[in-house]
């Protein structure tokens, strides 16, 4: 078995797994999101211009749209083999993106580009230490499968966990440049409290969250 295939085998089996966080929304069901839009936004160098980190965010929150697009150019399938919008570790699925919003807490599910309900209370101003992350209408939480990253330490693993992360924040920022959205990467979390509050298994781990929304400004 190649690692496409085993990296395959592996994604479709946690999109069939019931979490912890699942059990308890089952009442929850799984939000299809509208098909991402292929054309559209600024040019590259114009979104690179443009990108910037902000920490004073609006209360709006984001349209259907612009969260489908939003979760597709982060890390969604943009090719018939199944690969994503940013590269990840051997080739190995260890990212998840966890999508808090006042609703509650969803998994983003990108193969069927659906969020799956994981939580349904609102756990944003868990998410991080700034007061901004409790009233922005949207925090992507990046978490990792340890348990998936075998035959290297734990130290390695966050390193390269960490790495995938980076790139898709990238893809974020550069989705928020283009569209006029606001955004900021952040890295001051209280990393176990809000692994217990997503209910985490012991082998994943948080890596980093971004908040994104319109600017207050």
């Amino acid at each position: 078995m190649t690692r496409r295939q085993a990296s395959g085998g592996i994604l479709a089996s946690a999109a069939l797994a019931a979490t912890p966080g699942i059990a308890a929304t089952q009442e929850l069901k799984p939000r299809d999101l509208p098909p991402p839009r292929s054309t559209g936004g600024q040019p590259l160098t114009e979104a690179l211009k443009l990108r910037r980190s902000t920490r004073e965010y609006s209360d709006r929150p984001l349209p259907a749209q612009v969260l489908s697009d939003l979760l597709w150019a982060a890390f969604g399938v943009n090719r018939p083999s199944g690969d994503r919008t940013a590269p990840y570790w051997r080739h190995v699925m260890v990212m998840d993106i966890y999508v808090a919003m006042a609703d509650g807490v969803w998994l983003y599910e990108p193969k069927a580009h659906t969020l799956l309900p994981h939580l349904k209370d609102d756990i944003r101003a868990q998410t991080g230490l700034q007061d901004f992350v409790a009233t922005a209408p949207l925090n992507l939480v990046y978490v990792a499968h340890g348990e998936r990253m075998t035959d290297i330490s734990s130290e390695e693993r966050r390193l390269y966990a960490s790495v995938d992360t980076g790139f898709i924040g990238q893809n974020v920022y550069l989705f928020c440049a283009s569209e006029g959205l606001a955004t900021v990467f952040r890295g001051a979390v209280d990393y176990p409290k809000l692994a217990r509050t997503l209910q985490l298994p012991d082998q994943q781990f948080v890596t980093f969250a971004q908040t994104v929304g319109y600017s207050r400004a």
